[in-house]
């Protein structure tokens, strides 16, 4: 009954409300923004490399990494194969569609985050959606609200169906056993997680800045060499992407389980573009500009959705292997390596789920210091945070041994909920964010490194940086 009720709901947000909000803020920041993700692109990787003056501060590349390691993930592999098998080909045109508008919404989140940071003792920032929500539409009220929803999405639901979707693979395996391998693999994941977990916040920078770019980089070349050997197909394949993206009648015919639906639902559950999320990561970047940090930001939705999800779909699309709704996750991603690389291709998959899980699972929980001290308006005890990833890591264990389709709709109207509170809010603060915007490009039309400050856009005196 209450898988039921989570499935209504979901359902209810993905063909109405969110694909409604979604679609309009991030036409409307496109336009605005002067369609700043062709118009900047190339900006936004050049300040990626920039390091911060002072050492040991979080770098622009760091931030990055932290925000894809949770964008890139399991659902990057299983999330996309999900919304083909139940969608169809046109759904990776809708994936593609969601990225390039969502660009527009990280970059104004991010740059807002960015705007708006507070200032730890040590000189370092922390920030996010809660934080930007107090201080600019002076409601504590709602940032908490946001900071329970973003606390539960992503402790919760999210590294829930991270582990069932990591534990999951291992059903190809003659070894796999449904009543006990799911407590088996759960247990050393949970125990994996916890050890990593409690090392506290350096240790997950720096994991997941050394695995995010060795595991994103493999797993591009394996899926390249997937296409290149079955190139006579390519043509084939994206044909079949247009022609059924752009089915109106199939779509609007049946739209809860259209193309549209499974590529903007996928798509925005892999990229995470306008729920709020990355901002987290990225207010904790030092760079000179609020700017960066939102072409920063942005380019990590083009690596999670137009390289890595693109890349999952045509290595699945080019293999030959019909996708349906029965291979649904990662029984049609298997199947489909098996067909174009054999008995190795399966195994490829599998050590590629438990690094996309395990940066998944450690760059969610990095976000959960920023709303915990904004909860407890300040640092919680020692004591309250181990307690606290104790939980976490019991959590994932959980979701290792838990229903597949619970955990999906789960985490869809968990996310659904962030991406409700934070898009109007993003809306009603975007002339701030313009507002920066136009002055990184002023300072770069004189020959400028910019360096921003806070007068510029009215806010001398009421954000704790940039005065």
């Amino acid at each position: 009954m209450i898988g039921s009720i989570i499935g209504d709901i979901s359902g209810f947000m993905y063909s109405k409300l969110l694909i409604i909000m979604l679609l309009a803020v991030g036409l409307y920041f496109t336009v605005k923004c002067g369609f700043l993700q062709i118009r900047m692109f190339g900006e936004s990787v050049k300040v990626v490399g920039e390091k911060p003056d002072k050492e040991g501060s979080v770098s622009s590349f760091q931030a990055l990494m932290v925000s894809t390691a949770s964008r890139v993930g399991t659902g990057n592999i299983v999330g996309v194969s999900t919304a083909i098998c139940m969608g169809g080909f046109g759904s990776v045109f809708w994936m593609w569609i969601i990225a390039f508008i969502g660009g527009a919404s990280a970059f104004v989140e991010s740059t807002l985050a960015q705007i708006y940071k507070r200032k730890r003792p040590d000189g370092s920032s922390y920030g996010g959606p809660s934080y930007y929500i107090e201080a600019a539409l002076n409601s504590h009220a709602l940032g908490f609200i946001f900071a329970i929803s973003m606390l539960v999405t992503y402790a919760g639901g999210f590294n829930m169906l991270c582990a069932y979707n990591l534990q999951s693979t291992f059903s190809a395996y003659s070894f796999y056993d449904p009543k006990v391998s799911p407590i088996i693999i759960g247990a050393i994941l949970a125990l994996i997680f916890g050890y990593c977990l409690l090392g506290g916040d350096n240790r997950i920078v720096k994991t997941a800045s050394t695995l995010v770019p060795v595991m994103g980089v493999l797993y591009v070349i394996v899926a390249l060499f997937v296409v290149i050997t079955h190139i006579g197909l390519l043509p084939g394949v994206f044909a079949r992407i247009f022609k059924e993206a752009f089915d109106f009648k199939a779509i609007f015919g049946g739209f809860s389980g259209s193309c549209m639906m499974y590529g903007i639902k996928r798509g925005l559950y892999s990229n995470e573009a306008g729920c709020g999320s990355a901002p987290n990561a990225a207010a904790a970047a030092t760079v000179s500009h609020p700017v960066k940090q939102g072409l920063v930001q942005m380019l990590s939705v083009f690596i999670d959705t137009l390289l890595l999800c693109t890349a999952t779909a045509l290595m699945c699309l080019c293999s030959g292997v019909e996708p349906n709704a029965d291979l649904a996750g990662a029984p049609y991603v298997q199947e489909a390596l098996r067909a174009a690389l054999g008995s190795i291709g399966p195994v490829f998959i599998t050590v590629s789920m438990i690094l996309f899980a395990f940066t998944t699972l450690i760059g969610n929980f990095y976000y959960m210091d920023n709303l915990l001290i904004f909860m407890h308006k300040g640092i919680p005890s020692e004591k309250f945070m181990f307690g606290f990833r104790i939980v976490g890591t019991i959590v994932v264990f959980i979701g290792a041994i838990a229903s597949m389709g619970l955990l999906w709709d789960l985490a869809d109207v968990l996310m659904g909920v962030m991406a409700i509170i934070n898009l109007p809010v993003i809306v009603i603060l975007h002339k701030v964010a313009l507002g920066a915007l136009k002055d990184y490009e002023a300072q770069k039309a004189e020959g400028k490194n910019p360096v921003f400050k806070a007068e510029t856009v009215g806010l001398k005196g009421k954000v704790d940086f940039w005065n």
